[in-house]
């Protein structure tokens, strides 16, 4: 089309007056037609001239970036609010670099987005004559991945696990038999040095005695502890047995507010209940449930240690149940955020970091989905996302026919299916 259009601009002297008017409607509906292939486009794209001024947009561009191409030729960073972008903007362009997949967090629409930028020169004809922008939305392909090293550090796990449980629980369960036998010695020999000297703890024997108690108990307590190591690491690897029931989750988490009133009352924390009335019932271990919810609220009560305030809030869709909790502690670091859901890892000084591992284990198995929201000093937001179950599923027949409903078992939970 392009080389026609130049072909007749040639001959722009002999042509018509109705020659003119059909090349300009020919031109006219193939600017329109391009025009339509931007914009439909699920990638954002932005075209600068020479001197950096804005002089095409399509509309993902112009809603991620808020812009409004229509104020004329200007530089773009002046066109763009989030300041961290005009900067770079400002900064790649004027010095000609080319940048590929720069990636900033960007909120568009009230929500956030992490965006991927690409500046590259724009040549026609072997010259320079501006730079294109080419901007992709990866925030899901980027929770995704962050998703998949989830799971292959959980299946990783199943073989550690194991190797942990073979190597060191039997050991340990013989080292804890030796141990009893040792105490039951010495409580015999302890028996019969009284019963010949009296019960007088100010003599060497005595003494004696007491020190070997403690340390006895020392190694008994480092026993306990390195079982329940092991048990953590069994539990975060194993299929759960799931005792699935329908309930209501805002009776729990009243629950679970109560019983940690006291310490919310002692670290001078507010809670704040935010629970939506005629909440769908939903199915969901108890047990399980209740732990993946107190280990929430633990961590937020720790990220408050100079008080704050606790919010737990409850909503609904049509197909889910949400559940955020929300605290105005310390906040957890950018680059963290993707790593708090993977096993070991931890910012405390005690602790396995399998905490958060097995929360996210638990809400996988109830079919639902976990994120985190977080700004250091501002605070940290959990949101939970659980299935409420579907009692019927439609097939809808092509052409608007009415549509026909058939009875609808837990295993197609929130699918529809459509024939055509």
């Amino acid at each position: 089309m392009r080389q026609f259009i130049r072909r007749a601009l040639q001959k722009l002297n002999k042509l018509t007056v109705e020659q003119i008017r059909d090349l300009l409607f020919s031109a006219a509906a193939e600017i329109d037609r391009l025009e339509t292939v931007l914009d439909s486009l699920t990638e954002g794209i932005l075209v600068c001239d020479t001197d950096h001024n804005l002089i095409l947009a399509n509309k993902y561009a112009e809603r991620f970036l808020s812009l409004n191409a229509s104020e004329g030729t200007k530089p773009i960073w002046t066109q763009i609010q989030d300041d961290i972008v005009a900067m770079f903007f400002e900064t790649t362009l004027q010095s000609g670099d080319r940048v590929q997949e720069r990636e900033f967090d960007v909120e568009a629409n009230g929500k956030q987005r992490l965006l991927s930028f690409n500046v590259l020169p724009l040549v026609r004809d072997r010259q320079v004559c501006g730079s294109l922008i080419y901007i992709e939305d990866i925030t899901e392909k980027r929770s995704k991945e962050a998703l998949m090293r989830r799971m292959e550090n959980l299946a990783s796990l199943t073989t550690l696990a194991a190797g942990v449980a073979h190597e060191i629980k039997n050991p340990l369960g013989s080292i804890s038999i030796h141990i009893q036998l040792i105490q039951k010695a010495t409580n015999a020999n302890k028996a019969a040095y009284v019963e010949e000297h009296g019960p007088d703890d100010s003599t060497e024997m005595a003494r004696y005695f007491k020190l070997l108690d403690k340390y006895l108990a020392v190694v008994n307590e480092e026993i306990d502890r390195l079982n329940h190591i092991v048990v953590d690491f069994l539990f975060a690897v194993r299929p759960m047995d799931m005792d699935i029931r329908k309930g209501d989750i805002n009776e729990i988490i009243r629950d679970l507010i109560s019983f940690v009133s006291v310490e919310l009352e002692q670290t001078q924390i507010a809670s704040e209940l935010r629970l939506a009335k005629d909440l769908p019932a939903i199915n969901f271990d108890e047990r399980h449930i209740k732990q993946v919810l107190l280990n929430l609220i633990k961590n937020a009560i720790a990220a408050m240690s100079d008080g704050g305030v606790l919010t737990v809030i409850t909503e609904a869709t049509d197909t889910e149940v949400f559940i955020r909790i929300s605290d105005t502690g310390v906040g957890i670091p950018e680059e963290n955020l993707s790593k708090i859901f993977e096993p070991y890892f931890t910012t405390k000084a005690t602790g396995l970091g399998l905490g958060l591992t097995l929360v996210f284990k638990i809400i996988r198995e109830h079919q639902g989905e976990i994120t985190v929201k977080s700004k250091p000093s501002e605070g940290t937001c959990f949101t939970i996302s659980l299935p409420i179950p579907q009692k019927e599923w439609r097939l809808i027949s092509y052409g608007g026919d009415k549509a026909e409903t058939a009875s609808h078992d837990t295993a197609y939970q929130g699918e529809n299916f459509y024939t055509l």
